[in-house]
């Protein structure tokens, strides 16, 4: 036992702080971020604030907040996330309960999905979606030897999904919705669900989800521009319209930095759901390039940490957290290229937001303090 203990010792001592393989590439994203924010929203700050500098500047700030939280959610130990599974699943749906009550949730784009906090804004959705990482790691690494039971494997985990996507869905926010199902099916089938299990609870959500895009017109038109957006090239495929002539515009090289048209009062939002458009006018297929390089850098080192990970729930913690990233990099590059239907979701370290960005760095740090500990 004596033997053993240094060794213990030294290789924890001599484990990295942070892990480089992630962090440069995520710093990196966020340092191109705040630049193409500027570039992307200099006209539409001047027009509307009088300065060009009013998303810069709050992008910086939310830049370094968000460096905090991964720098503090890096010292977070594992067995600290495991016992605030519930509390923050909690707080998570209280916070988007709140959203919907009238006076307290700001509406902004048709949406209600914001809470002010001072001069900033939060967004309860992007917690919900940390929160239920953590409580189905919990859940599912602490009932790894009952999962083949359908009430243990299936029925709580969907409850508490259907509890979150019935919040999200009234305000509406149906990319997220659509985000956290996934997620969460993903996560159960990796976790030890029975395949067949999965199965009945993804049929009965089509005719759902069906429903649920058919009830609002303004789905049904996303729909149909999504089949053919020249056509609706002045109505619900004008976002797309526009996007697809940005990337054209861009060529190999780009038109140069800061030089793009389409963020002129043409595309809208240009430095949130649609700033990966300015960066494909701006700075071209090599541009584009770097930014998928460097995402896959990233989820090829949160998909390493998930798979060396020493217990299960930092694991599916790991996994989880990655899952979330890579749907929300996919979903929102889908959008912009004209490949799936128009979705308010934001690129992940890139786009103008504080809520985003803060909870992708704290995912980051998560990840880091997961992988610190892998198994050797």
């Amino acid at each position: 036992m004596a033997d053993g203990q240094p060794d213990k010792v030294k290789g924890s001592a001599m484990a990295p702080a942070y892990d480089a393989w992630l962090l440069f590439p995520v710093l990196f994203l966020v340092g191109i971020g705040v630049v193409m924010v500027y570039s992307a929203s200099s006209a539409v700050a001047l027009k509307s604030y009088g300065t060009d500098r009013f998303f810069l500047d709050r992008q910086a700030v939310f830049s370094l907040v968000g460096i905090l939280a991964l720098v503090i959610c890096r010292r977070i130990p594992t067995w600290l996330l495991q016992r605030l599974a519930y509390p923050l699943l909690i707080f998570a749906v209280c916070l988007l309960s709140v959203v919907l009550i009238h006076g307290f949730g700001w509406r902004a784009g048709g949406a209600t999905r914001w809470l002010h906090v001072g001069e900033f804004s939060f967004q309860p959705s992007a917690l919900a979606r940390f929160a239920l990482v953590i409580y189905l790691a919990y859940s599912l690494s602490k009932k790894k030897e009952r999962l083949g039971s359908f009430s243990i494997g299936v029925v709580p985990h969907i409850l508490v999904l259907g509890v979150l996507c019935c919040l999200i869905a009234l305000q509406p926010d149906f990319g997220s919705v659509l985000i956290l199902c996934s997620l969460t099916w993903i996560m159960l089938f990796v976790g030890g669900v029975r395949l067949r299990h999965l199965l009945a609870p993804l049929l009965a959500a089509v005719p759902l989800m069906t429903w649920f895009l058919l009830m609002a017109p303004y789905r049904v038109r996303r729909l149909m521009s999504f089949m053919n957006p020249w056509q609706y090239n002045q109505d619900a495929g004008y976002q797309v319209v526009h996007s697809l002539m940005a990337f054209g515009s861009g060529g190999l090289w780009g038109v140069g930095l800061g030089r793009g048209y389409q963020k002129l009062f043409y595309l809208p939002e240009p430095h949130t759901d649609f700033i990966f458009s300015v960066i494909g006018e701006e700075l071209g297929l090599v541009g584009v390039l770097l930014i998928l390089g460097l995402y896959c850098l990233v989820l090829w080192r949160g998909i390493s940490i998930a798979r060396h990970a020493r217990d299960p729930f930092g694991a599916l913690v790991a996994l989880g957290l990655t899952t979330a990233l890579g749907l929300q990099v996919g979903i929102n590059m889908g959008v912009t290229l004209g490949l799936l239907p128009t979705k308010g979701l934001t690129l992940p370290f890139l786009s103008y937001g504080g809520t985003s960005l803060v909870m992708n760095m704290a995912a980051v740090g998560i990840l880091m303090r997961v992988g610190a500990g892998k198994a050797r």
